[in-house]
């Protein structure tokens, strides 16, 4: 069997951190994987410099991921059907507002039999309103069957080689185990799960869990408190999960695409820290984000707003009153300190 192709579908903080491990393993087993794997990068100047050149020079992504070297085998391409060229293996890692866009240029021109992976961490905007799976998304885009990988994994801490767990759904066994080739390292280990959709949900939803906890820190409401927030957080996860799409096996919960993920999340990511400041800062989302994240992307947000679309519609926000909370919270219709009612009043407690 030919050694498989893969590339690298975007390259800000989680990317960059994935190349190191993929280039790593890409390099180690060339019975299974060409050497040499692309990474597609939105082309932009830093001091003067292209990024792409920078990469391909001096092996690390300033802007990014700085100060941590890529492998020499890391290609970086402005061109995405050029870096997707002959792929066997996609694997997407960008903001889920940016999908369909970037991926236009793809369609009709990638490889029989080429198969994606799908890192990408929200849902998709319906035209028509509601929601549907990224994977679903790329896959009906793409005509490809893409699998998703989830998991605990703050980018900087894989980065640098901190030990960690993730999660990967595949539908089809043989591509489940080739995916854990390309992606296990000694620090970096790797569960396969049949039911992709459960994983994905679950790397949506904890970023809405996430603001509330980061709106607990804010208003200094102590351990306890965010605890419960983090389990109510939980439970709407799966109650959400049960809702829409049945048929998921509830013990995907507890690898690390579920609880392990929610509770890094909650204590070290993004959405935790912006959603802190909104509350001591005073300032709206729009505007920490782009003072905090250096270009990257905030998720929770935008994702609350989607699933409230949803609930609202079907007339459930009153059986998911935290996730509720939080989207007005972020709109400005509820003030920070309302959230916890939504805590106290939890049908969990009836």
């Amino acid at each position: 069997m030919a050694p498989k192709k893969v590339c690298i579908v975007g390259s800000g903080n989680w990317g960059s951190a994935i190349a190191r491990l993929v280039g790593f393993n890409a390099e180690r087993l060339p019975g299974r994987f060409e050497k040499n794997v692309s990474m597609w990068v939105f082309e932009e100047e830093v001091d003067g410099r292209k990024l792409t050149e920078i990469i391909n020079t001096d092996h690390e992504n300033v802007k990014y991921l700085p100060g941590r070297t890529l492998p020499k085998n890391i290609i970086a391409i402005p061109d995405i059907a050029e870096a997707a060229a002959d792929a066997d293996f996609l694997i997407f890692v960008l903001p889920h507002q940016f999908i369909k866009r970037a991926c236009a240029p793809l369609i009709g021109k990638l490889k029989p039999g080429a198969t994606g992976l799908s890192l990408v961490k929200g849902f998709a905007i319906l035209p028509g309103g509601g929601i549907k799976l990224i994977s679903d998304l790329i896959s009906e885009e793409m005509g490809i069957p893409v699998s998703v990988l989830m998991g605990a994994n703050l980018a900087n801490e894989v980065a640098d080689e901190k030990f960690c767990e993730t999660t990967i759904g595949a539908r089809d066994s043989e591509v489940g185990s080739d995916l854990k080739l390309l992606f296990q390292t000694e620090n970096f280990r790797v569960t396969v799960v049949s039911d992709t959709q459960t994983v994905e949900i679950c790397g949506a939803l904890k970023n809405i869990v996430a603001c509330a906890a980061g709106f607990c820190d804010g208003l200094k409401m102590g351990d306890n408190t965010k605890a419960a927030t983090i389990r109510l957080g939980l439970k709407e996860m799966m109650k959400y999960g049960d809702t829409f799409y049945p048929g998921g096996n509830a013990s995907t919960y507890f690898e690390s695409c579920g609880v392990a993920d929610l509770i890094t999340t909650c204590y070290g990511g993004r959405n935790r820290r912006v959603s802190e400041a909104f509350v001591t800062r005073k300032k709206s989302i729009v505007d920490l984000e782009t003072e905090m994240l250096n270009g990257q992307k905030l998720q929770g947000p935008e994702t609350a707003a989607e699933v409230n679309y949803v609930l609202a519609a079907k007339g459930l926000e009153a059986e998911f009153p935290l996730f509720t909370a939080v989207h007005k919270i972020c709109i400005g219709e509820l003030q920070p300190e309302k959230l916890l009612d939504s805590l106290k009043n939890h049908p969990a407690h009836q």
